[in-house]
């Protein structure tokens, strides 16, 4: 009769012992020798008709450690069902296990032993006393008044004017290499770019006031440009900034084309071409619609922020403890991977697939106590999401059964399925973590909140 026997090792780490006797795996083997003898393919008998003898001596041996080795599977799974353990990955054979000790000739009683890493239990961080901010970005009048030119900007047209009047005007020029006076080089650099007058050095403009097609300077590009112009055009050119004789060349600049940007003007047409179906009939309706638009944005990404002050409020105040030295031992043997690794490899990897393996037992907890399911009408929509994002936004009604097909199908990719359940589970979850705690709400404006974003992603890298 079968056995299993427990013992504690280590910090969640126990050792498990199966023992069995030969009555718990002989009937099976005698089973399988017949289920080989009805199918066995061998020159000289026919099929089913092999003696058994002969199917002994031929499969036999690994027949009986087959059978061996799937009892003690078998009796090793009952065990950890019927104690409900919950452990990582999968059990590891321990060295002292020797298969070798397996003897058809003579059926005997064996053990063998395994190493399990126990899950732990833990409390989850006290979200609703954590010391988090809420921030609120000022929409502020000025950057209503900068999102308007954008979008004057953009719907607006380009015009070609015979001459150059204002920093606005959009130059296309040929840069050609020449000396001082204008002479070219031959075999030198020649380069068409487009730069707006503005882009020069605010003393440099002038030069440029009254120029026609065809009409050209000569310059060396640091006395034309500031630095980070500068970099960008001989960077174009395909010069190395680093080299100094670089910047003492000069160039001769013939205008190819003037062009000039005229700004949409504010009218029906041009709000209507920005917000369709809007029937904004003013300025002020307008500037309101874009004070909404910037608001939804920049509360998009306080949001995020704060999902992200809530993350690492979970990953580092909840306690967690390990079977480090089990866990440690499965990576080398290859984990999921299954391709072994040096001991050094292990701990260099260790500290990040432990904040991993932390965050999917906090993600799992939450998840199984607050009962948060995927369902198909969650993944159908992230499908939908998906698409939308990538036509940003732009969707008609004939378009919409399009939409339901294109989900339907994706629905259907495994892949997919996978990555958006993991999403779908996480947004949930930070749902949830959304109504546990309480933020002290703070005003921004949005230059602070840009660089205090850039600075956190500096602490973490």
């Amino acid at each position: 009769m079968a056995s299993v026997t427990r013992e504690n090792i280590g910090l969640l780490n126990d050792k498990i012992t199966v023992k069995i006797e030969k009555e718990d795996y002989l009937p099976s083997f005698e089973k399988a020798l017949k289920e080989y003898s009805k199918k066995a393919n061998i020159p000289g008998f026919r099929k089913g008709m092999v003696p058994a003898g002969l199917i002994k001596k031929m499969y036999g041996h690994s027949v009986f450690t087959d059978e061996v080795l799937r009892t003690v599977e078998k009796e090793l799974t009952t065990y950890m069902q019927q104690e409900k353990l919950e452990i990582f990955a999968q059990p590891l054979p321990l060295p002292e296990n020797d298969a070798r000790q397996i003897d058809m000739a003579q059926p005997a009683g064996y053990a063998f032993a395994f190493e399990v890493g126990l899950k732990p239990v833990f409390q989850l961080a006290d979200l609703p006393n954590a010391k988090l901010t809420s921030y609120k970005v000022d929409v502020t009048p000025a950057l209503i008044d900068e999102e308007l030119d954008r979008q004057r900007n953009r719907h607006g047209k380009m015009t070609e004017p015979e001459t150059v009047t204002t920093e606005e005007n959009v130059l296309n020029l040929n840069f050609i290499e020449s000396d001082d006076q204008g002479q070219e080089f031959e075999g030198g650099i020649k380069k068409d770019n487009s730069l707006l007058v503005k882009y020069f050095k605010e003393d440099f403009r002038n030069n440029w006031m009254g120029k026609i097609k065809e009409d050209f300077l000569v310059f060396q590009l640091p006395l034309a440009f500031d630095e980070k112009e500068k970099d960008w055009v001989v960077s174009d050119l395909g010069l190395s900034k680093d080299e100094p004789e670089n910047l003492n060349k000069y160039f001769k600049a013939v205008i190819i084309k003037i062009g000039l940007l005229e700004k949409a003007e504010l009218n029906e047409e041009f709000f209507n071409a920005v917000y369709p179906g809007k029937e904004i009939k003013n300025e002020e309706a307008f500037r309101d619609a874009i004070r909404a638009d910037i608001q939804a944005y920049w509360d998009a990404q306080t949001r995020s922020q704060l999902q992200h002050a809530i993350y690492h409020e979970l990953l580092d105040q909840t306690r967690i403890e390990f079977p480090e030295s089990f866990l440690k031992r499965w990576l080398q043997k290859g984990g999921e991977s299954e391709t072994s690794k040096s001991e050094e490899q292990v701990q260099r990897e260790f500290g990040d697939f432990s904040q991993q393996l932390k965050w999917t037992l906090i993600t799992d907890k939450v998840a199984s106590e607050q009962k948060i399911e995927v369902q198909p009408e969650d993944l159908k929509a992230m499908a939908k999401q998906q698409l939308i994002q990538y036509m940003q936004g732009q969707i008609s009604n004939d378009q919409l059964p399009w939409i339901e097909d294109y989900a339907n199908r994706m629905l259907k990719d495994r892949k997919f399925v996978e990555d958006a359940a993991h999403r779908v589970q996480v947004n949930k979850l930070f749902e949830w973590a959304e109504t546990q705690v309480h933020p002290e709400e703070k005003s921004i404006n949005r230059e602070d909140f840009m660089k205090m974003q850039v600075e956190h992603q500096h602490h973490h890298h």
